[in-house]
């Protein structure tokens, strides 16, 4: 496969390509944005028409959020309770106590005797735990460290990289020394990567040493005898807190999936460690973004990775390590490796969870700026449409429709991203506020308020059950007055239009209009507040 994954080295025609695809995402979210807002004042029927239209399509799709959301998230508390070293011991068994488990573990047995396999022995199967370090200390790295020593899965068939860029602090190479020497005779081995800074052709991102580190670990697995196919690798934040059982539900589902070297493993991420503490604002973003990883995950035909995750050992060999030019690595990866198989790779969702920090600073307005550049850091994923699009015009095999489908939700995604928080709010009402004295006596300025109400009225519906599913998920709050918290928790979703606009919709616009005008993001690292971390469940 020729295509390489990067915007670096091209020129003529190919430059000219992706510097197009780069201008379309940001030019497309202010075309509409500006259209609305000339629409408005100039032809206020034409707009509120519009608006009523794209009000009824929010709540089709807002309606098919919800019954998927809750699908998901009866999935997850159906995996839950499992005993996942126990399910280890008996991959070819169809006997498991909860149905619903039965019926998934049925179908992955199903799928592999239709390719004549069986289960792959969980006990050839090791774990390579890459974690990024730029200047996370000891207490933030710490908590993650002993959630992998309690492991219920062996672990001394765990090899965890700490890779601490070169440019850190000294206080922060010295910490990562100090829980190298003393976590490592729990694991197989903790080695400390120290990723030089300056390397040609790499930019400051987490992708160039989470890639330094990779390259590492292959010569340990190697010096271990350890094939690259029986190996894992899981690319964690310094912050991420796991379950005891975590391992074992991922060598759980590396072992029964039929083509393990291709494919990558999306747990459900979720922001508890420090989630009471944290500003409401903060709170109910980052509880949106577990609900919209557990609403992808009912489709693994275009799931995406997202965050922390893992994939085959071998598979990130193969297609040459994570990229070193770009921020947003997570998703980078999964589509350099799904162009270089040419289609044949997929994410496959677990329903688990894992846990790390919500954005915290020292002061209350420092944390909302940190809380607006994370979330634009994520929104710069629109980074690889370009080169996607660009990679499947290289990728003949790759079927023509499975190309559009997936250009199709890209592109959509990123641009609902950007302008549904303006729609939602700003422009909802502008048809009436600039109407004239003709379009004040018509139909339709009577009736857009009132369509828009009933719709906003329906949506409330959804609303309610994101709320008390949002208080199924939450960690228990603190034991003092714990239903005072769950309550101003619940009436902390009522600020949903507004934390949408200036946290979701403008960051992501934001990212877009830096991207049209090629103004290009280095990876700033998110602040994170270190408080106590209870376990993933």
């Amino acid at each position: 496969m020729s295509f390489s994954y990067t915007r670096m080295g091209i020129e003529g025609r190919e430059a000219g390509l992706q510097r197009f695809l780069e201008i379309l995402p940001g030019a497309t979210s202010w075309c509409i944005l500006i259209t609305m807002l000339v629409l408005g004042l100039s032809a206020p029927q034409l707009a509120a028409a519009i608006v009523i239209a794209f009000n009824l399509y929010w709540l089709l799709r807002l309606a098919h959020s919800t019954i998927f959301l809750i699908l998901s998230y009866s999935l997850l508390r159906a995996e839950s309770e499992t005993d996942w070293q126990q399910r280890l011991l008996n991959l070819d068994q169809e006997d498991i106590p909860s149905r619903r488990s039965r019926l998934l573990h049925r179908k992955r047995l199903r799928a592999l005797q239709q390719l004549h396999q069986k289960p792959q022995d969980p006990t050839d199967i090791h774990h390579v735990v890459i974690i990024p370090i730029a200047r996370e200390t000891a207490d933030i790295i710490e908590p993650g460290l002993r959630s992998l020593q309690a492991q219920d899965f062996s672990t001394q068939r765990i090899l965890v990289m700490l890779a601490v860029e070169g440019r850190a602090a000294e206080n922060v190479r010295r910490d990562a020394a100090e829980l190298a020497a003393r976590f490592r005779p729990y694991f197989l081995d903790v080695h400390v990567a120290l990723h030089p800074d300056g390397i040609p052709d790499e930019a400051r991102v987490k992708g160039a040493n989470a890639t330094y580190a990779a390259k590492q670990a292959a010569t340990i697995l190697r010096a271990h005898n350890i094939p690259f196919d029986r190996a894992t690798v899981s690319c964690f934040d310094a912050d991420t807190v796991v379950s005891s059982g975590y391992f074992s539900c991922l060598t759980y589902h590396y072992c029964m999936e039929p083509h393990r070297t291709r494919a990558s493993f999306q747990p459900i991420p979720v922001y508890h460690n420090n989630i009471w503490e944290a500003p409401s604002s903060a709170r109910v973003l980052e509880v949106g973004s577990s609900f919209f990883q557990l609403i992808e995950a009912t489709n693994p035909e275009t799931l995406v990775t997202f965050s922390s995750h893992s994939m085959s050992f071998q598979a990130l060999v193969e297609v040459g390590y994570w990229p070193v030019d770009m921020i947003s690595d997570d998703s980078a990866i999964f589509w350099k490796s799904y162009l270089h198989y040419e289609g044949d790779y997929r994410a496959v969702p677990m329903y688990t969870t894992l846990s790390m920090d919500v954005v915290s600073a020292d002061s209350w307005l420092d944390t909302l700026r940190g809380l607006y550049k994370q979330k634009r850091r994520w929104a710069w994923g629109v980074e690889n449409f370009p080169l996607v699009v660009r990679g499947f015009l290289h990728t003949p095999r790759i079927a023509f429709r499975e190309k559009i489908k997936h250009i199709i939700k890209m592109f959509e995604a990123h641009i609902s991203w950007a302008t549904w928080g303006f729609m939602l709010s700003a422009f909802n009402w502008l048809p009436a506020l600039f109407a004239g004295r003709e379009f004040s006596s018509s139909v339709m300025y009577f009736n857009a308020p009132r369509i828009s109400g009933l719709v906003f009225n329906l949506a409330g519906l959804a609303l309610l059950i994101t709320i008390v599913l949002s208080q199924l998920l939450l960690p228990r709050p603190p034991s003092r007055r714990p239903t005072l918290f769950r309550i101003l928790h619940a009436a902390e979703w009522l600020l949903v239009p507004v934390i949408t606009l200036f946290f979701s919709a403008l960051p992501a616009l934001d990212a877009q209009t830096r991207l049209m005008l090629g103004r290009r993001m280095e990876f700033w690292v998110a602040g994170k507040g270190k408080k106590a971390h209870p376990p993933a469940s």
